[in-house]
């Protein structure tokens, strides 16, 4: 979550864990890509073997230098981390859980690229710890694949998700994408239909965002009927609400579907306003309520890093009424949205008499639903949810 830049810089040893850091998260980026997707802004790079080989250097010295909390999930995002050897990954990933301390058997995710080239390795994965694959499959539709620049096919994915389910993974994520260019409502079920087939755990739908700067924002301004308008995305995702609750998934957050057990650990800490450690170039981090996101400028990364100088970064600081409505925006992303007793407690407010104006005008509109216990979207808020939850969020 990018946030405004306050210009001031520093190394993670600046940052005070609190006493929950057992609990905290630990996100590792590996920016390297095989090929750079017209729709990604992310922090990533094309690989070249000479600087992704810095770059793990650089890595493991943040690491080294990073706060001493212990941490109950890993997610390794990218970039594509599987364009690294599956031997050099499972080397950091080992060494990162005995630093961290995160616990025997918990849930370690990675991110995937399906291309076949890159999928081996999956038992290297396992014994070093990591339990759980997401795989960014995007759509099983050829035509969309070569629109999003993705160069595997449908069934590239499934021999991948056999080799994973062979390898003893037993929790495996796939990603798909709706709004792409010239998507139907039928090429869509197609996609959603074979995630399912495939028997996939958990499954994140995401709507596409027109990024500046990316190609897809050139083609944007050439074609724009080439792009789902926002009725279009709401058709869209409200097809994958009905087949994927139809078929046994249940919707715990606006974009996630998981079968009964396999919620992302991970992401839930993220929605629960919890703690979390970012290492890598451009990487986020929570920690006793300062929000920091190390710089994009691979270069200069790498080079404070190496040197265990302060890596550049953005800063802010949540407190009071921006804190409190920060956490009620990540709480209302998911099914059981804010749980008030518990609210209550950890941030010293009365959520209904801090907010009841913006509750009314929410329920006046369909968006929002009340108990004695919980204020949570309803399905219409959860179509509208930008606007629903920035409307507890504080403007910065």
């Amino acid at each position: 979550m990018q946030r405004k830049p306050d210009g001031a810089t520093g190394g993670h040893g600046a940052l005070r864990a609190s006493t929950s850091g057992a609990s905290a998260g630990l996100y590792v980026h590996l920016p390297f890509c095989p090929y750079v997707c017209p729709y990604c802004d992310f922090a990533k790079w094309k690989h070249d073997g000479v600087r992704a080989e810095r770059y793990l250097r650089a890595l493991r010295a943040e690491a080294a230098h990073a706060p001493a909390l212990r941490c109950a999930t890993m997610f390794f995002g990218g970039g594509t981390p599987n364009t690294y050897a599956p031997d050099d990954v499972a080397a950091l990933a080992t060494e990162l859980v005995a630093r961290f301390g995160i616990p025997s058997g918990a849930e370690v995710s990675i991110e995937v690229n399906p291309d076949l080239a890159l999928c081996d390795g999956f038992s290297a994965y396992r014994a070093a710890g990591i339990t759980r694959l997401s795989i960014g499959v995007q759509s099983f539709v050829p035509a969309e694949l070569h629109a999003l620049g993705r160069q595997h096919t449908p069934d590239d994915v499934a021999l991948v998700v056999r080799r994973a389910r062979t390898a003893g993974f037993s929790n495996v994520s796939l990603d798909l994408m709706f709004g792409t260019p010239h998507q139907t409502l039928a090429s869509w079920r197609t996609s959603l239909e074979r995630a399912v087939a495939l028997g996939a755990d958990h499954i994140s739908t995401y709507g596409l965002t027109v990024e500046a700067g990316t190609p897809y924002e050139r083609w944007f301004g050439r074609e724009p009927s080439a792009f789902g308008d926002q009725d279009a995305q709401a058709d869209l995702y409200g097809l994958a609400i009905d087949l994927l609750t139809s078929a046994g998934y249940e919707q715990y957050e606006i974009s996630n579907f998981a079968r009964p057990g396999y919620r992302c650990a991970h992401n839930a800490n993220y929605w629960a306003n919890g703690e979390y450690l970012g290492l890598g170039v451009g990487a986020a981090s929570y920690l006793g309520g300062e929000r920091r996101t190390t710089t994009r400028d691979l270069t200069a990364y790498e080079s404070a890093a190496l040197a265990g100088t302060p890596i550049a970064a953005q800063r802010e600081r949540l407190e009071g009424a921006a804190m409190v409505g920060e956490a009620a925006m990540l709480a209302l992303r998911t099914n059981e949205g804010v749980e008030l007793q518990s609210f209550a407690e950890r941030y010293h407010v009365d959520f209904v008499e801090m907010y009841r104006p913006v509750l009314e005008e929410l329920s006046a509109a369909g968006l929002v639903r009340t108990s004695p216990t919980h204020i949570a979207l309803t399905r219409r808020g959860r179509f509208l949810a930008n606007d629903a939850c920035g409307a507890f969020v504080v403007p910065a």
